[in-house]
């Protein structure tokens, strides 16, 4: 195994592996261009695997590199991390909200976004043993563990985090926002409310068949939310993979606009993706249904 960085060791925690490993560890600095053409050239006739790592964002810069590598048929591995607007008080320029687009246009690639810890180990394993391109979409905050350790994921298989037989809603999250599914279907449950909460796991390839099965058992009520501009994220993802099924209802909730600093909650609440967001959108899906009937 063969790692690489952007010059954000300190803040990826890449800088463990150089600790242990600093003949594998290569540092190119802020040049996330020529960081990927090296990861193609270290991972060329598969003499490494090769994860490349800085903050998802910077990724932009390198599509061209990325797109070639795909081209190329090259395996390699690149983990963006302080992905969306919960990294908090950094800003805009910081903030991956355009990743997972790009990522999914890419020919090939996987696209992993783990929700916590156990998840972001098994998606780096699963990643190491993948061939083509791989990215692994990681959060900035400290969340939560909710799987235990022996817990198996694969490549394209969602998880049912949350269910009941009485379940209203699919809530699909990842991420940071997976976390706030959780909390909104706990207070949720005070008002006699259920939804079920769904966590893709992989966004490429999606799990179409769980979401398509579970959304039926909610009466095909489905909202996404996710911390990503609404184009080519998880709710155009699950759109496209659920288009001309009938009697299904997609309502996404994404960042809507270029954001600012602030603290993470401040802004997960001002774009309408935390937990009163969720809230209040299952709301209004389960009274504009009622009416309906």
């Amino acid at each position: 195994v063969v790692a690489l960085d952007g010059d954000t060791k300190n803040s990826t925690f890449s800088e463990l592996f150089k600790k242990e490993h600093p003949s594998r560890f290569i540092e190119c600095y802020i040049a996330e261009q020529n960081m990927v053409s090296v990861a193609v050239g270290c991972a060329s006739r598969d003499r490494n695997i090769v994860f490349a790592s800085t903050f998802a964002t910077f990724f932009t810069r390198a599509y061209d590199q990325i797109r070639m590598a795909a081209i190329s048929e090259s395996n390699i591995n690149l983990c963006g991390s302080h992905c969306g607007v919960s990294i908090g008080e950094d800003g805009p320029s910081q903030m991956g909200l355009e990743d997972i687009s790009l990522f999914r246009a890419i020919p090939n690639s996987t696209v992993f976004y783990p929700s916590d810890a156990v998840a972001t180990e098994k998606a780096v394993e699963l990643a190491a043993n993948r061939k083509g391109i791989c990215f692994i979409r990681t959060s900035r905050p400290e969340n939560a563990v909710i799987y235990d350790s022996g817990e198996d994921f694969q490549v394209g298989q969602a998880k049912v985090v949350s269910k009941s037989k009485d379940d209203q809603v699919t809530v699909i999250g990842a991420g940071v926002t997976l976390h706030e599914a959780i909390a909104a279907a706990e207070q949720l449950k005070k008002d006699k409310i259920f939804i079920r909460v769904i966590d893709p796991f992989t966004i490429k390839p999606l799990d179409s068949e769980t979401i398509l099965k579970n959304a039926r058992e909610t009466k095909g009520r489905i909202i996404t939310v996710e911390d990503h501009y609404p184009e080519g994220g998880i709710g155009e993802a699950v759109s496209a993979a659920l288009i001309g099924e009938p009697g299904i209802m997609v309502r996404r909730l994404a960042v809507s606009h270029v954001p600012r600093s602030g603290k993470p909650n401040e802004l997960l609440k001002l774009f309408g993706i935390d937990k009163d967001a969720i809230i209040q959108a299952v709301k209004s899906v389960v009274s504009k249904s009622r009416n309906a009937e």
